[in-house]
């Protein structure tokens, strides 16, 4: 162990690294890609038996969100396929602008007059008959930006100011903007990500954990300031207490889970999306498994998502070189964090937030964009077997 990984703190990860550019790409991790699809095809699946009632009753037309969902899936793999067999070492020249670009869509969402509002949020786009959430855009292009600065300030991250605090401010500030929609959840996911990523990337815990009790009080102000986040708050500490109301959602989803049992009720024969879980083929599309395909159905996408962040990390430790190392852990701490958050606000364990399930949930922004990073995922997963197999490992953060 080298004296700057002493003193910073060292994990050797059990699998090899490269240190060297190989001489030809890899094929791609064939097993990332096959649980890709496989979540996708469960999802569309559970897409349209959650949302044929509905969309019968508002669109007259049973298969409307599945036929959206079929033609953003083809998109995202079309992504997923460029981004594959390009190499990823692009996205590092295309971090600014790419940031530039997804700060001025996040500006053009709070314009009035150019941001869609829906039930009370404005987080939309609106080109034609496509809307666009921008905000997933940001998750993607701050992931590219984060891992673009640590590869090259990787030796001032045990520094506070020169090293730790630039990248938050310029993260803190894209939250902001996402704030204003307002969406907290993605927020959340944001902000875990990046804390994760500097302490992987060998941030001191000190200086980490300093800056998350300052935020602390923030965080507060910000729930307790809003009626609707105060009123989801104590929703979560006990739904029973208004299920009729603001614990309903809550409610009719621990009532999905508990109706499921070991094995469900049957695939299309739950009861929960008919009129009663709201977002069922959306936020709550694992309530919706749960009742359906039962504890075996819900533990086994669960599995799924394990597999997935478990073969994102090992891609990681097995990158050529620092930045394709930190994209891919970010891409995968993105949407490993999100999957937990969503099991857990669907589960009770946490307040509901408004966040899909990655590739599993109806809706266009998040599946693209999740299919993109997986593509990226995919093209690093090529650039892993040249070079020496060495043992720099993953840094876990300073005293």
């Amino acid at each position: 162990m080298s004296r700057r990984g002493a003193e910073a703190g060292t994990l050797t990860i059990p699998w090899p690294v490269t240190g060297e550019r190989p001489r030809s790409r890899a094929s791609a991790d064939g097993s990332v890609f096959a649980v890709t699809v496989i979540l996708a095809l469960i999802g569309l699946v559970m897409v349209f038996s959650a949302s044929a009632v509905v969309a019968g009753n508002r669109f007259h037309d049973s298969i409307y969100f599945l036929k959206r969902q079929v033609a953003w899936l083809a998109f995202g793999f079309l992504l997923l396929q460029l981004a594959s067999r390009v190499d990823y070492a692009v996205w590092r020249k295309w971090a600014v602008p790419l940031l530039a670009l997804t700060v001025l869509l996040l500006v053009a969402v709070l314009i009035p007059s150019v941001g869609v509002m829906v039930k009370g949020a404005r987080r939309w786009l609106r080109v034609g008959s496509v809307s666009f959430q921008p905000a997933e855009l940001a998750k993607l292009a701050l992931v590219v930006y984060l891992a673009a600065y640590l590869a090259r300030k990787e030796s001032r991250l045990t520094e506070l100011v020169r090293g730790v605090l630039p990248p938050l401010v310029v993260v803190g500030l894209a939250a902001g903007m996402i704030l204003l929609q307002p969406d907290l959840g993605t927020v959340v996911v944001i902000g875990l990500m990046t804390l994760t990523l500097l302490f992987l990337a060998g941030a001191r815990w000190s200086h980490l954990a300093g800056l998350v009790l300052a935020a602390v009080p923030v965080g507060a102000a910000l729930v307790l300031s809003s009626p609707y986040r105060r009123q989801r708050l104590l929703t979560f500490l006990d739904p029973s207490k208004d299920p009729t109301d603001a614990g309903f959602q809550m409610t009719q989803s621990l009532l999905a889970f508990g109706s499921g049992g070991p094995f469900g009720v049957g695939l299309g024969e739950g009861k929960q999306k008919l009129f009663f879980l709201p977002e069922a083929h959306t936020d709550f599309v694992l309530a919706l498994v749960g009742e359906e395909l039962g504890l075996v159905g819900t533990a086994s996408v669960i599995v799924l998502f394990a597999v997935l962040m478990l073969k994102g990390f090992r891609i990681a430790g097995r990158a050529r070189e620092p930045f394709g190392r930190y994209l891919a852990l970010g891409i995968t701490l993105l949407i490993g964090t999100q999957a937990l958050i969503n099991a857990g606000v669907v589960t009770g364990l946490l307040p509901t937030k408004g966040l899909t399930l990655p590739l599993v949930s109806y809706g266009g922004s998040s599946l693209v964009v999740t299919l993109l990073e997986i593509g990226i995922l995919l093209s690093i997963s090529r650039d892993r077997q040249g070079g020496r197999r060495g043992g720099h490992g993953l840094r876990l953060g300073g005293r």
